[in-house]
């Protein structure tokens, strides 16, 4: 049954509904408000977190962002998006395992443990050349190629995938001790540094900051000859460190049948290479007469590439010296026209410790000036390194392509074929068989 209201009940209802309506709306509009405040939070927030920005045009100076450090927090938080499926369960799973349960304990760093395993992720190629280094052995390979440092004066490599020697410098404790190019590093022992291993599976950054050490500190190398008619088996080789002081060019005149020539000898291609070399090519230049060059490219083992250019660019003025195949294709690196030196007769000497940076001088002098190569076969290291400083003071030597001579050869693991094949004596020690040699092949052009 349906009351008839009064005018009274009708207006008491309608100011009732409207007051209701009114305590709703004042409840609804903040409750909205601070979800749509929320609401665009979360998405400034993860825009910046995952890009670096805002997701809106924004240009508000109070409201910029450090984008550079917003990407490194990322990097070091984040899978990139690409590679998001890898699974490192279980890489966090052995290193839970290993902190936990090791049984020496004070052996265990968090520090060594991150780079042992970036290390092992560079060292996954199988490729020796591709390495990571951590901070101080960063520093060493820099001190390596400013030119100074302690240690017993060698360059090292592999042959066949075991250490070795690629070359003594000359007039360094590991020269005095009677080391070779080509002598394999089989065990390393050091009291001091408490070390006492077999090299195999060492990595070239291991091995270095192995034989550096402080000034008459004392290493024990143990040394396979190969081919040796003196030494059939392995042998103990006492060294003491000395600081290491590497000249990369030197000159010396010789006379022979009343004719000069300029022994000119590189013996690495690093941050003082470029003046020595300038400082060594004038005198030449300058010297009132020079019958021809004798350039010594023996036991170098190689460093910049961009100095390799220069050099050769004294004996080839014009044309392609070497060619770069990386994976943007193929490059082209010319000669800088200087050619100071062309017009000279010149033999080049070189052995199995004539690596990288000396067998691209060698082979381009071989393949566009026709110039005779006397001694060894090259080590034969084809390979073009890039290195990368990181945030924290490390390193990453990385391959980055292969390098071909002039007339398309790549000499990786064969080296670079001599014209003349001779080796020095080394009974005759006042007597250098190949220098001599060059004289020779000189006196007959």
């Amino acid at each position: 049954m349906v009351k008839n209201l009064k005018k009274q009940d009708i207006e008491k209802n309608i100011q009732v509904n409207v007051k209701c309506k009114k305590n709703i709306f004042s409840w609804f509009v903040p409750y909205i408000t601070n979800v749509l405040i929320f609401a665009i939070g979360l998405t400034i927030g993860v825009n910046i977190t995952q890009k670096g920005n805002f997701p809106f045009n924004i240009n508000l100076p109070f409201l910029k962002v450090d984008t550079n450090q917003t990407k490194y927090k990322l990097i070091n938080t984040l899978a990139p998006e690409k590679k998001q499926y890898l699974d490192f369960g279980l890489f966090w799973e052995v290193w839970n395992i290993l902190q936990k349960d090791y049984f020496f304990q004070d052996k265990v760093s968090e520090e060594k443990m991150i780079d042992g395993s970036i290390q092992g992720l560079a060292s996954s190629f199988g490729d020796p050349y591709t390495m990571y280094l951590p901070k101080a052995s960063n520093q060493i390979s820099t001190q390596d190629l400013q030119g100074s440092f302690y240690g017993i004066g060698i360059e090292i490599g592999y042959l066949e995938n075991n250490l070795a020697v690629i070359a003594p410098l000359k007039n360094t404790p590991a020269d005095k001790a009677g080391l070779k190019a080509g002598d394999l590093i089989t065990r390393l022992k050091d009291e001091r540094k408490k070390i006492d291993e077999d090299t195999t599976g060492w990595s070239l950054e291991k091995a270095v900051e192995s034989i550096r050490g402080p000034k008459d500190s004392e290493v024990i190398l143990t040394i396979y000859r190969k081919d040796s008619e003196v030494y059939k088996e392995p042998f103990e080789v006492s060294i003491k460190r000395d600081e290491i002081v590497v000249i990369s060019v030197e000159l010396a005149m010789i006379e022979r049948n009343g004719k000069n020539f300029a022994h000119l000898k590189l013996n690495k291609f690093g941050e003082r290479t470029y003046q020595e070399w300038e400082e060594k090519v004038k005198e030449i230049t300058r010297a009132r007469k020079v019958d021809g060059i004798v350039f010594d490219l023996r036991n170098n083992p190689g460093g910049f590439f961009e100095e390799a250019i220069h050099v050769t660019s004294d004996f080839v003025d014009e044309g392609v010296i070497v060619s770069q195949e990386g994976k943007g294709g193929k490059q082209d690196f010319y000669s800088k026209g200087t050619g100071r030196l062309k017009n000279y007769k010149t033999v080049v000497l070189v052995n199995k410790g004539s690596a990288s940076a000396s067998e691209i001088v060698a082979g381009a002098l071989r393949d566009r000036n026709n110039t005779f190569l006397i001694g060894e076969k090259t080590f034969g290291k084809g390979t073009v390194q890039e290195k990368r400083d990181l945030a924290n003071g490390a390193g990453l030597h990385i391959t980055v392509a292969k390098w071909i001579l002039p007339a398309g050869s790549w000499i990786h693991e064969t080296g670079v074929p001599v014209n003349v094949e001779i080796k020095d004596d080394v009974e005759t020690e006042d007597i250098d068989e190949v220098l001599e040699k060059g004289i020779e092949e000189l006196l007959k052009m």
